[in-house]
């Protein structure tokens, strides 16, 4: 090959390599309408703001059309997508980050946003950054999970004495369930109705929104708000890429990021609200626990988690204490 070839081909590739680098892919696993969708609707305000405000272009890949979110971290970690927006996943990468996965920790949505937003979800994104290479920009919200079941109502913890309770195939909410005096039962998604209609499982928990979308309260008469987890969406970048661009490249990508995770817990809330109120009119029997009640369930489930996690995180265990003084930081502001 001739040097001018070499150097035309060289010019080539350094031309391709600049165009593949002003190209963002983002992959989520929820569908693409922004009305309904909280990933959805993060993604594409995401992607107005960043194309309207610089030269890069956002390529959304929803639904999982890039593959599930533990494909997605893999994914995102080689650099071959550039951001994504997942929830449990990110445990897998970042161990410190179940600890928001501790049940009752939160103690309502607005308090779990003061604490995401502050010094604690700033430290726990550094470490996060640290162990998987990923930048955390944002926090999002995937849903309050609450308990449903076909049997009886449930307003303690005593009244899931003997229920069969579908659970996630993860130890955290198989011990969380187990501390409850339930039974735990790892269903995958795909097979929960069926588990339901015939009666493998007495019940499940979800987000309001899940089980209206995927009509399970159909399929389920009781259904108890006791918020057991609040569920983190963490918006994502990989970090090689983010470091690759421009600072007002990186500014607009922050603020943007910013407004995709406030953007997705509002349509999560709406979601829940709008679906709560659907579920009711269909005939479910909606159950609000007090004050007091609430924290049967909070004193039944976190002991045992709680000392199930301290083991999981050994040297990283201080998360724990770190996520329970900031919750009590925020509720005493």
């Amino acid at each position: 090959m001739t040097r001018t070839a070499m150097m035309a081909l060289g010019a080539l590739a350094l031309g391709l390599g600049m165009a593949e680098a002003q190209t963002i892919r983002f992959g989520h696993v929820d569908p693409a309408d922004w009305t309904t969708s909280k990933k959805g609707a993060a993604a594409e305000i995401f992607r107005m703001i960043v194309e309207g405000e610089t030269d890069l272009t956002v390529e959304l890949f929803p639904a999982g059309a890039l593959g599930n979110e533990n494909e997605l971290i893999e994914q995102a970690q080689e650099g071959l997508t550039q951001v994504v927006m997942v929830s449990g996943a990110m445990s897998r990468v970042c161990k410190a980050a179940q600890v928001l996965d501790i049940p009752y920790v939160f103690p309502d949505p607005t308090v779990a946003w003061e604490v995401l937003d502050g010094p604690f979800g700033k430290a726990l994104a550094d470490h996060c950054l640290a162990e998987s290479g990923l930048r955390t920009l944002a926090y999002g919200e995937t849903g309050v999970r609450h308990f449903t079941n076909n049997v009886r109502e449930i307003r303690t913890p005593d009244d899931m004495a003997g229920l069969k309770f579908r659970v996630q195939p993860i130890p955290l909410y198989v011990e969380m369930v187990k501390g409850l005096g339930a039974e735990p039962t790892p269903v995958p998604w795909t097979e929960v109705p069926n588990a339901l209609a015939t009666g493998v499982v007495d019940g499940q928990e979800n987000p309001i929104g899940v089980i209206y979308g995927n009509n399970l309260h159909q399929m389920q008469k009781y259904l108890t708000l006791d918020g057991h987890v609040y569920a983190t969406d963490f918006l994502v970048i990989n970090e090689d890429f983010y470091q690759s661009l421009s600072e007002k490249d990186r500014a607009v990508i922050q603020r943007a990021a910013r407004i995709a995770g406030t953007m997705g817990r509002a349509i999560q809330q709406f979601s829940t609200a709008q679906g709560l109120e659907a579920v009711a009119k269909d005939g479910m029997q909606v159950y609000s626990p007090t004050a007091e009640e609430l924290a049967q369930f909070r004193d039944r489930a976190q002991p045992a988690v709680v000392e199930w996690l301290r083991g999981e995180l050994g040297d990283q265990a201080s998360w724990i204490d770190q996520l329970q003084e900031a919750v009590a930081q925020a509720q005493a502001d």
